[in-house]
This record gives C-alpha cells, structure tokens and sequence, in this order.
C-alpha cells in the first residue's frame, strides 16, 4: 500500500479514537492532539499490529483510571497531574512507540522494531497499571531504594499489588505482541519473546520507581504538609518547594525513561 494512504487511514483512525477518548474525558485537548500524532505515526507507519498494541495501552489504562477514580483520589494529592492524560503524558507514553513504529518503516527487514516497540509499550503499561491498582494493596508501600514505608502515592514505592499488576500489563502487551507479531519478526520460540518483552515491561517500570525514589524531582506543600510531583502550586493552591530530586526530571520525562528502558533491555538481548 502506497506510504501516503497508509498515512491518511492512520491520521483518520488517530483522529476518531482521539476525539472518541477526548468526548469521554480520558484525553485533554493538547492530549487529544499529541494521541493523533502519535497514533497516527504508528498506526500508519506501523500498521494495524502496532495498533493494537497502542489500544490495548490506552484502553487498559483508561478503563482502570475509571473503575478505581474513588480509591485514587485519596492519594491525588501525591501525582503531578490526574486522570485525564494531556499531550505531556501522551508523548511521554507513545513517542518511543513512535519512534519504532516510523523506524519499521526505513528498516523493513529488521525484526527488532516489532520487539523494541512491544517492550517500550508493555514497560509504560506496566507503570500504568501499577499506578492504577497498587493503591488498593492494604499496607503502605516500601520506598524501592531503602525499603521503608511511606505514604501510598509516594514516587518510588512499591507493593505487593503494584508490583503484580506491573507483571499482569507487561504480561497483557507481551502476550498480544507474540500474538499479532508481524511473521517476518518471528524468529525465536513464542514463550521466549513473551518472557523477554515481559522482563522488558517489569523492569522498565522498576526503572520508573527507581528514578521516581532518587532524581525525579519530589516538592512540598507547605499548607498540607504533604510531598507531591505537583508544581508550581498544590490542589490546595499554595506553592510548592524543592524538596529532593531535579527540578527538571518531571513525571512525564520519568514516564518517558521508563517507555526506553524497557525497549532498551530488548534491544540489549537482541544484539548482544
């Protein structure tokens, strides 16, 4: 098929899904925007197994986002932004994705972009469900670097919940990617490419924790006495500090670095 019709039927596709999830308040505006972009690289570039791929993300993602709303809005307090995804989160998530996707096209005969792109896919579904479901676990999370308690929502905790809904997103996405793998990709046994993409997601949401205990910058409000990825201002409206980390490592860049360690572990077991 001709590369510019390929790209209209993905900008057409982007554009549906982005206003239907823009309608239904999952996407913002800029978020709608940015999702027709990025969808329309991979759907287009890619085709129609990448996008499945990126459906089953978003789709996952948003439906947990609802179902559990009540429960994570105890903890709304600690996350930069909420539920409704804006062109930050959206490009953090799908613009390695991307990448891979616009990459399968220069470079047709190399199987590694179907597998980087799944494991960049499964690494930033696996932060996602981990996010949604480990404030359900009953105790309070361990802090990944020392182990003690904190609050649940604290960047870089991590529980029993969390860590199994983390396995069950790299889990879902490996499995679809052995499933719709492109035949020209398939070179190595089903169970070993499911294992390697679902070590890939893990690790990359590990990587996710592990940046959000150390460098990602973590501020303080004042008012509530609380730590949180919010800045300038609190939901309360009062500013907040600096209290550790790099003012410039935000979420959505963490976001961003977990979507490349997971496709960075499978490239690193692709070539060496």
């Amino acid at each position: 098929m001709n590369m510019f019709i390929r790209l209209l039927i993905g900008l057409a596709a982007a554009i549906v899904i982005a206003l239907l999830a823009w309608r239904a308040g999952s996407l913002s505006r800029g978020g709608a925007l940015a999702a027709t972009l990025v969808g329309t690289v991979i759907f287009g570039l890619g085709g129609w197994q990448w996008a499945v791929i990126l459906l089953a993300f978003f789709i996952s993602s948003s439906l947990l986002t609802r179902l559990f709303r009540k429960r994570k809005a105890e903890v709304d307090e600690k996350f930069s932004k909420g539920g409704q995804r804006d062109a930050g989160q959206v490009l953090a998530n799908g613009g390695i994705p991307a990448v891979f996707a616009a990459l399968s096209l220069l470079l047709p005969s190399a199987p590694w972009t179907w597998w980087a792109f799944a494991a960049s896919m499964a690494a930033v579904n696996a932060d996602t469900w981990a996010t949604e479901l480990g404030v359900l676990n009953p105790t309070p999370p361990r802090l990944i670097t020392s182990g003690r308690r904190v609050e649940k929502g604290t960047s870089g905790g991590v529980s029993l919940y969390g860590s199994l809904s983390a396995l069950a997103g790299a889990g879902l996405i490996a499995g679809l990617a052995v499933l719709f793998a492109p035949t020209s990709t398939l070179t190595q046994e089903p169970w070993t490419a499911f294992g390697v993409v679902c070590l890939s997601g893990l690790l990359g949401a590990l990587f996710d924790s592990l940046l959000g205990a150390t460098v990602q910058g973590i501020y303080r409000c004042p008012t509530c006495a609380k730590e949180t990825e919010r800045h300038p201002l609190h939901l309360c409206g009062s500013p907040t500090g600096l209290i550790r980390g790099w003012k410039w490592l935000n979420n959505d860049l963490v976001n961003a670095a977990c979507s490349a360690c997971g496709a960075g572990v499978v490239l690193l077991a692709w070539f060496i």
